[in-house]
């Protein structure tokens, strides 16, 4: 079974002093928990500055997800197949005309959206897969809170996923497998400002067919980025 964190930070954090700060630190933590890939963040980019466009150092094992900020003080759209959106963090309406007007550009390049659920409302989360149905987005660290609220999106929009990194309640990835399709949740862990252990351990002692397990380790992530 491949392995692969489709939610995953480098460089230092605020914390505290991490292993992966570093890409060897990085590297370490993935072979200590058995993970062969991981999609990768610069955390300068994630809570500084992502005009500059850190980009992750080349390694065979890290893909790099850049940071992208609608607008005329944003970004431009990388040449990527996953790319991240921090709308509070960055301070930018993911469904406003800017941000409507980059999720379309990403859906017509076929560019996968990680989004994290506290950093854009239920509301907003719902109007710009509402106006952008043909981009994929990906609701990371959502959280046994968030269940009821992301229920109500999975529902209504079919191109919403969600990663593992904070389902930690009992059953609750097998829940959402089971009522919305394994292909639509993706291995992650948040690490490190979130615990990476925990899902990783959660993975291999999932309730699922043998075959679901592999979706979501690491096929659907693979899947998103051909």
């Amino acid at each position: 079974m491949r392995v692969v964190d489709v939610n995953r930070i480098l460089g230092p954090v605020p914390v505290g002093d991490v292993p992966s700060r570093d890409v060897a630190g990085l590297v370490a933590e993935l072979d200590r928990l058995a993970i062969d890939a991981a999609c990768v963040v610069h955390s300068h980019a994630l809570h500084y500055d992502p005009v500059a466009a850190v980009v992750v150092p080349g390694h065979p094992r890290l893909t790099s997800v850049p940071v992208v900020v609608p607008g005329p003080l944003g970004t431009a759209v990388p040449d990527a197949r996953i790319v991240r959106m921090c709308p509070d963090e960055h301070r930018f309406a993911p469904a406003g005309a800017q941000g409507l007007a980059m999720a379309r550009e990403l859906a017509e390049r076929n560019i996968t959206v990680l989004l994290g659920w506290e950093s854009a409302s239920a509301a907003e989360i719902h109007r710009l897969a509402a106006e952008v149905p043909a981009l994929r987005i990906v609701l990371i660290n959502t959280g046994y809170r968030a269940l009821r609220e992301l229920a109500d999106l999975m529902d209504a929009h079919a191109q919403l996923r969600v990663d593992t990194a904070s389902l930690c309640g009992h059953l609750q990835v097998e829940w959402m497998a089971n009522r919305y399709g394994a292909h639509r949740v993706l291995f992650g862990t948040g690490a490190p400002e979130t615990d990476d252990a925990g899902p990783r351990f959660q993975l291999d002692h999932l309730e699922l067919p043998a075959a679901d397990v592999e979706l979501i380790a690491g096929g659907n992530v693979m899947d998103l980025l051909g």
